[in-house]
């Protein structure tokens, strides 16, 4: 069994002004996960994935990556990096470049890839971000939907075993963010972990092999959605809701619908199990 990529032991962070953003945090983050953070805002999501790839530095506590204790050298940071890639939530803090292909250029060139090899990643993520039209435009003349998907392609070129994404669909409509959750589906695989956060409780839930949820800097939370969200108390601690999905299959099996004990994972199966049981019926 592989090691996991990143552990923290005890982690705790407190920033110069004395807020201590977060305390405690043990968590381990496995290879081929789909993993979503939730929590409120200030709840310490962002701060935690700077630890995630050496931006910040823990003020307590260890991070292992792949079992070995970071210690900081340049070396380990810019190996951690090479493995760990984060899309911020506003691309406009991503983006510098001069054009589209430049700016997806700019990560696979710094691994010292050969002029043929880049060339290839670049059209390669390109091709699975729909960004291809794009690549002789300044990211700075794009709307935000496109702004997302060309930093989502800076990091696709990488090719980390972690992806890190800031609420990626965040002021995106529905058709936009339903094409942002369509390509993390798509390069999501056995060797590579996304590791995303987000307010929108329904995607965790359809979407998510597992659930954290951060509260005040500590994780009250962790395990499958259905287990996550079915504790009550988490899920007012949190200030969230439970997804629609189990709030209706919860009320279909009050009125003894007869459906199956399980929860649907989606809106497609939750059809299917109405469906079938007025056929059945």
């Amino acid at each position: 069994m592989k090691l996991p990529i990143l552990s923290f032991e005890n982690i705790s962070y407190k920033y110069s002004d004395g807020t201590l953003a977060l305390k405690d945090i043990t968590l381990s983050i496995h290879h081929g996960k789909k993993i979503a953070l939730i929590g409120n805002n200030g709840a310490g999501k962002s701060t935690l994935f700077l630890l995630l790839n050496g931006i910040i530095k823990p003020t307590n506590g260890q991070i292992l990556f792949k079992g070995k204790e970071l210690s900081y050298t340049r070396q380990e940071i810019r190996q951690l990096r090479k493995q760990v890639g984060i899309v911020f939530q506003n691309p406009d803090s991503q983006l510098f470049s001069s054009s589209v292909y430049e700016d997806i250029k700019f990560g696979p060139k710094n691994l010292g890839l050969s002029p043929k090899r880049v060339k290839q990643t670049v059209q390669d993520a390109m091709t699975l971000t729909e960004t291809e039209s794009l690549k002789d435009r300044p990211p700075h003349f794009l709307s935000i939907g496109q702004k997302k998907r060309v930093s989502i392609a800076g990091i696709i070129a990488m090719n980390p075993e972690l992806m890190v994404l800031d609420e990626p669909t965040a002021g995106l409509d529905p058709y936009y963010s339903k094409k942002i959750m369509n390509l993390l589906d798509h390069i999501h695989n056995e060797n590579r972990t996304i590791l995303l956060s987000t307010h929108n409780v329904d995607f965790a839930y359809e979407w998510a092999d597992e659930v954290i949820v951060l509260n005040n800097g500590t994780i009250i939370a962790h395990g499958s959605p259905v287990e996550v969200f079915q504790n009550v108390e988490t899920v007012q601690q949190s200030h969230l809701e439970q997804p629609w999905i189990m709030e209706v299959f919860n009320k279909l099996t009050d009125i003894n619908a007869p459906l199956p004990k399980k929860y649907p994972k989606s809106k497609n199966e939750l059809l299917e199990m109405i469906g079938s049981s007025f056929r059945n019926n």
